[in-house]
């Protein structure tokens, strides 16, 4: 089976710009878990690949968490109960993902007290990694507050001496002991500020030589993001897969295949990520939504293709996935491109995307039956938006489709 590189540094990264979406108001938490997580662990003394492990852990420590009210009470607040939930559901989706299953058990205890974790059986360095994802990710939670507004320089000894309460119950000793060491200087919290932030992290993968991963592989990736964006609402559940597995078909009566196809399906998979910034409450609101709502939902395409362009640099993959919302006209958004500027591949997916979302029950409509999807699809051919030779395909094998896109 052939394989084909991929910059794994520079993807985990992008992915977790994706995650940090889900913040809004308060990004880059899983960036600055993972650099001092990784900070602790080089004062350790871990070994380089252990140190390069839980940078990627801290980074990806939240791929459960898809709600925006869910992703406020983790940044605001110690402790709370319902904390397990979303490391539950973030171990689940990383076991299922071959590249990244290695990290799947310490997220599954990153909010696990240490006095606790010390009674559950479990291997010692999994309850070490577990726990230094939660200390670096509550010291997060205690600097937070002063990072834009230049209080950090005086504050951070409070985080410390607070901190150290905590040793012992909460967190390890050794891992409090080393965070004391290394946090009593001001270029530790100076380095949280998002510029040398992105630079230490760009330098750190500057070295790292590219992961080959199969076909399977690459789509496990995809898979494990598309399952965190259609955790934001019980409307869009599944809504990423079935998108992909329509487009998949449409390329195949197409005659597309190889490579090419498997990366329609990634597409596919992966062409919401950018939603990821959307709040559930725009999702599943039951009415018509206001200028500034829909504004924001419009940008979802864009923060998909820019995304996407990081972890798939050289392939299409991000001009199908973020296009999926451009018209044969040139009046979608968010580049407003037109007939000439779109692939077959991108009409794919933009017919995909609106057969399956229609085949949905959604907050503000009852599920469409198939007549009426394709009444639907073919008025938007006849108004110049969709291209004919795709929805034409899709209608001579409508059932088929439609059972892709509820089953």
């Amino acid at each position: 089976m052939k394989l084909h590189p991929i910059d794994m540094h520079n993807a985990i990264t992008a992915l977790s710009c994706a995650l940090d979406l889900v913040g809004v108001d308060e990004v880059k938490h899983g960036k600055r878990v993972a650099v001092m997580a990784r900070a602790i662990a080089l004062h350790l003394d871990w070994p380089e690949a252990e140190c390069l492990s839980i940078l990627y852990a801290g980074m990806l420590h939240d791929c459960g968490v898809s709600r925006i009210h869910e992703h406020r009470r983790i940044t605001e607040t110690l402790e709370w109960d319902g904390a397990e939930d979303h490391c539950i559901r973030g171990a689940a989706y990383l076991s299922a993902c071959q590249p990244l299953a290695h990290l799947s058990a310490e997220v599954r205890y990153h909010h696990t007290r240490w006095e606790k974790l010390l009674e559950i059986p479990v291997d010692h360095r999994t309850r070490l990694r577990a726990n230094l994802l939660f200390l670096a990710d509550r010291i997060d939670v205690l600097q937070v507050p002063f990072l834009d507004n230049g209080m950090i320089l005086t504050e951070y000894p409070a985080i410390i001496a607070r901190i150290k309460t905590l040793s012992g119950v909460l967190f390890a000793p050794e891992l409090v002991d080393a965070f004391a060491e290394i946090a009593d200087v001001e270029a530790f919290w100076l380095a949280m500020e998002p510029e040398y932030l992105d630079e230490d992290l760009r330098n750190i993968g500057s070295h790292i030589p590219s992961t080959l991963l199969d076909i399977p592989a690459l789509k496990e990736l995809a898979r494990l993001f598309s399952r965190v964006v259609d955790a934001k609402s019980p409307y869009t559940d599944e809504h990423s897969q079935r998108v992909a597995h329509i487009a998949r078909q449409l390329a195949m009566d197409f005659g597309i295949e190889g490579y090419e196809l498997e990366q329609v399906e990634m597409a596919g998979l992966l062409h919401d990520i950018g939603k990821l910034r959307v709040s559930e409450d725009i999702i599943d609101k039951p009415g018509g939504l206001t200028p500034e709502e829909r504004a924001t939902m419009h940008r979802h395409s864009y923060d998909t293709f820019r995304i996407l362009q990081r972890v798939f640099e050289g392939s299409r993959i991000p001009v199908w996935a973020g296009f999926h919302h451009e018209t044969l006209l040139g009046d979608g958004y968010p580049f407003k491109n037109g007939n000439k500027e779109l692939d077959l591949e991108c009409r794919i997916i933009t017919v995909a995307d609106i057969f399956q979302a229609l085949a949905q029950e959604r907050p503000y409509r009852r599920t469409m039956t198939l007549e009426y999807i394709l009444n639907d699809l073919q008025s938007r051919v006849e108004d110049g938006h969709l291209d004919a030779k795709v929805v034409a395909k899709l209608t001579a094998s409508a059932e088929l489709y439609y059972r892709l896109a509820v089953a």
